[in-house]
């Protein structure tokens, strides 16, 4: 297990780094994911059922594989973020970040003192056999912040978002942002995609850059030509379920 974690380094480098979703929160789950060449594995504490709770093992055993977890939280919460960094995350998603003034709460949610007011605690590297004083000394520069730009007032508040120091990831979300534009789920709508297309224009020099989620191999290959350098690959269900139905028609169809 390399520690620190060079997922921060590698954001910096501008390297393409692809994730993946946690289909469910068991250890055997996270070193079956974590076998395959994926950078992060995303572990959604927003939307699906999973709490940062339940997770036990599941960050330390990505760690282990030298995958980044990255948990998404369900909200902007200082007490959400200290916990998933205290289980282990290298990254914490934030959704809905839609002013500068939100980015700099969650910059100070996520770093130890001085340069933010996050209590200290990691319990993961006890966990993991590190030393705990070595891991509390070097946690700010191992941190990575990903925040959600979900909406249209965020789209408006860019420049102002993207000035906030400490920021690693501002992570396109596309369906909420459809939503937004008046066009819910339409993601491939012109008003979704002058967006995206946008966004990574934008952020060029700035220190942070474009992600997003998408599922089909053209339309990542195109974000990533586009300039986005941190995506999120489908979900192993979702294709395996599609290698499943695709075999099953073939063998029933003869």
């Amino acid at each position: 297990m390399k520690y620190p974690n060079p997922l921060k380094q590698r954001i910096r480098g501008g390297e393409l780094l692809l994730g993946t979703v946690l289909p469910a929160p068991t250890s055997f789950m996270a070193s079956q994911v974590c076998n395959s060449d994926i950078d992060f594995l995303w572990i959604d504490a927003e939307h699906s059922s999973i709490w940062i709770e339940g997770l036990d093992m599941v960050p330390v055993i990505a760690r282990r594989n030298d995958v980044a977890p990255m948990i998404r939280i369900a909200w902007n919460d200082p007490a959400l973020v200290k916990k998933a960094y205290d289980i282990g995350a290298v990254a914490v998603m934030i959704p809905q970040v839609n002013t500068a003034e939100e980015a700099e709460r969650a910059v100070q949610y996520a770093r130890y003192a001085p340069e933010g007011n996050r209590g200290i605690s990691p319990y993961w590297a006890m966990m993991a056999g590190l030393d705990f004083n070595h891991v509390v000394r070097t946690a700010n520069d191992e941190t990575v912040l990903v925040l959600q730009i979900e909406s249209l007032e965020a789209y408006e508040n860019l420049d102002e978002i993207m000035q906030v120091e400490g920021i690693d990831v501002l992570f396109v979300g596309p369906t909420d942002l459809s939503a937004t534009l008046g066009v819910i789920t339409q993601i491939e709508s012109k008003e979704v995609q002058d967006i995206m297309r946008d966004v990574p224009k934008r952020l060029q020099g700035t220190g942070i850059v474009a992600g997003t989620t998408l599922d089909g191999m053209e339309e990542i290959q195109q974000k990533i030509d586009w300039g986005y350098r941190y995506i999120n690959v489908g979900t192993p269900m979702g294709y395996g379920m599609r290698v499943l139905q695709e075999n099953l028609d073939t063998l029933r169809n003869g």
